[in-house]
C-alpha cells in the first residue's frame, strides 16, 4: 500500500499499488508534456538561430545516442533470444543423448543379466547332473556293497559247514587215534623192547618214510645238521604248496636208554627244543618221547604244551605219523583260508578304494562350485559397478542440466539496470532521464528502473 499527502490540506490517502503506479503514470506524462510544450515554447521563443542550430544538434546527437543505445538493446535482446533458442536445442540434444545412453545401457544391463541367468540355468543343470552321477555311483556302490556283504554271509555259511565238516574228521580221527591208543598199550612193552635194539631218531625217519613220504612227495624230511646257532635239533619237516612253505616242524626225539646216569622229565627239554625251532624258524616245535613211560598224562595221546611254549606238543611214537598228518590238513585248511582272506582283504580295499574316490569327488566338486560362486559373485560385483558407473554419468548430465538451467534462469533474468551496470555513461543518461521525469518521485523512490 502506498500513502500520498495533499499539498494544500495535508490530509493523507492510502492507495494500493496498482492505484498508485496509475496516479504516478498520471503525473508522469502530465509533467513530460508539459515539459515538451515548455520546451517547445522556448525553441520558437529563440530568435537566434546559432541558438537553434546548437539545440537541434545537441537533440540530433541525443537522439543519435539514443537509438545507438536503443540499437544496442535490441542486438542484446536478438542475442538473448539467439543464446535462448541454442539453449534450448542444446538442451534437446543433450535430453536425447542422454535418453539413448541410457537405453543403451538399460539394453546392455538386459543382456548382461540375460546371461547371468543363462550361466546361472547352466550352473544349476551341471549341478544337478553331478549330483545325479554321484547319486548314481552311490547306488551302484551300494549294490556291490550289499552283495559283498551277501558274499560274505554265504562264505561264512560255507566256512562253518567246512568247519562242521573238518571237526567232524578230526572227531573221527581223533577216535581212530584213540582206538591205535589203546591198540599201541597193548604193544607197548614189544615196542620199548624194540626201541631198545634200534634208536628212536630211525624209528621215526623210518615211519615217516614208510607212512607218509607217498601222501607228501614234495616234503622236507632230514637230520638238523645245523649247529652254527650252538643247538640243534633232531629232524626238521617242511612242506610245500605251489612253491610256498605252507607248514614247519623242528622234532625232538628221546628215549629212556639214551640217557642212563639220571632220569629225565620231559619239561626238561622244553626250552632248548623252543630255542632251536625259533633258530631254525619253524612254525611248530614236537618233542617225541619215551621218558616218564608211567605217565598217565603223556600216555593218553598228543600233549598239548602250548601253555608253557606257543605251538609245542609231546607225543609218544606211535602219534608221529597221526600228529604230522593233523598239523598238515589243518596247515592245508588255513592256506584256503588265508586266500580268502587275502580276496576279503582286496573286497574291503575296493570299498576303501571307492569311498577314497568318493570323498575325493565330493572335494573336487565343492571346489568347482566354490570357484564358479566366485566367478558368479565377481560378474555380480562387474555389473554392480557398471550400474553405480552409468549412474553417475546420469548425475553428470543432470548436474550439466542444472547449470544449463542456472544460465537459462540468468539470461532471463537480464535487465536494462542490470546491462547499464558498470556503464556510467548509460547510467548517467538513464539518471537524468529519470530525474527530468519526475524530481519528486525520483526522491522518494530513486530505485525505479
Amino acid at each position: 500500500m502506498k500513502e500520498i499527502k495533499c499539498p494544500n490540506c495535508g490530509s493523507v490517502l492510502t492507495v494500493n499499488d496498482a492505484d498508485y503506479a496509475s496516479i504516478v503514470s498520471q503525473v508522469k506524462n502530465a509533467e513530460f508534456n508539459e515539459e515538451i510544450e515548455r520546451r517547445m515554447a522556448e525553441i520558437s521563443e529563440m530568435k537566434d538561430a546559432e541558438q537553434k542550430a546548437s539545440m537541434a544538434e545537441a537533440d540530433k546527437s541525443f537522439n543519435l545516442k539514443l537509438n545507438e543505445k536503443q540499437q544496442a538493446i535490441t542486438e542484446k535482446d536478438n542475442e538473448i533470444a539467439r543464446l535462448k533458442d541454442q539453449i534450448t536445442g542444446l538442451q534437446n540434444s543433450m535430453d536425447l543423448e542422454i535418453k539413448a545412453a541410457v537405453s543403451d545401457k538399460e539394453q546392455e544391463i538386459t543382456s548382461l543379466k540375460a546371461v547371468i541367468g543363462q550361466n546361472a540355468s547352466k550352473l544349476k543343470i551341471a549341478i544337478l547332473e553331478e549330483q545325479q552321477k554321484a547319486k548314481d555311483a552311490l547306488q551302484r556302490k551300494d549294490v556291490e556293497i550289499s552283495e559283498l556283504k551277501a558274499q560274505a554271509r554265504l562264505d561264512k555259511s560255507e566256512a562253518e559247514v567246512r568247519e562242521n565238516g573238518i571237526k567232524e574228521q578230526y572227531e573221527d580221527k581223533l577216535k581212530r587215534s584213540q582206538e591205535l591208543v589203546d591198540y599201541y598199550k597193548d604193544l607197548k612193552s614189544r615196542m620199548s623192547t624194540k626201541m631198545v635194539g634200534e634208536t628212536l631218531e630211525i624209528h621215526c625217519s623210518t615211519e615217516f618214510n614208510t607212512k607218509l613220504r607217498p601222501y607228501l612227495p614234495n616234503s622236507y624230511f632230514e637230520k638238523d645238521n645245523d649247529a652254527s646257532g650252538g643247538s640243534k635239533g633232531d629232524f626238521v619237516f617242511r612242506d610245500y604248496e605251489d612253491g610256498t612253505e605252507y607248514i614247519s616242524i623242528m622234532f625232538e626225539m628221546k628215549n629212556e636208554m639214551d640217557e642212563t646216569a639220571t632220569k629225565h622229565r620231559n619239561e626238561d627239554f622244553f626250552k632248548k627244543l623252543d630255542a632251536d625251532r625259533t633258530e631254525k624258524n619253524c612254525e611248530y616245535a614236537v618233542l617225541v618221547s619215551l621218558l616218564e613211560p608211567d605217565s598217565e598224562y603223556y600216555n593218553n595221546g598228543i600233549v598239548d604244551v602250548s601253555y608253557r611254549y606257543e605251538k609245542m606238543y609231546v607225543v609218544r611214537p606211535q602219534f608221529f605219523v597221526p600228529l604230522i598228518t593233523l598239523l598238515v590238513q589243518a596247515a592245508k585248511k588255513s592256506i584256503e583260508y588265508q586266500r580268502q582272506l587275502v580276496i576279503a582283504k582286496s573286497q574291503s580295499i575296493d570299498v576303501t578304494n571307492f569311498e577314497n574316490a568318493l570323498l575325493d569327488f565330493k572335494d573336487k566338486f565343492g571346489r568347482n562350485y566354490r570357484l564358479a560362486s566366485e566367478k558368479f559373485r565377481k560378474a555380480i560385483e562387474e555389473i554392480d559397478k557398471s550400474i553405480d558407473h552409468l549412474q553417475k554419468i546420469k548425475d553428470a548430465l543432470l548436474g550439466s542440466e542444472n547449470n544449463l538451467r542456472l544460465a537459462n534462469d540468468k539470461a532471463e533474468d537480464l535487465t536494462i539496470k542490470k546491462l547499464t551496470r558498470g556503464n556510467p555513461t548509460m547510467k548517467s543518461k538513464f539518471d537524468e532521464a529519470r530525474q527530468k521525469d519526475s524530481p519528486s518521485l525520483n526522491a522518494e523512490k530513486p530505485d525505479d528502473a
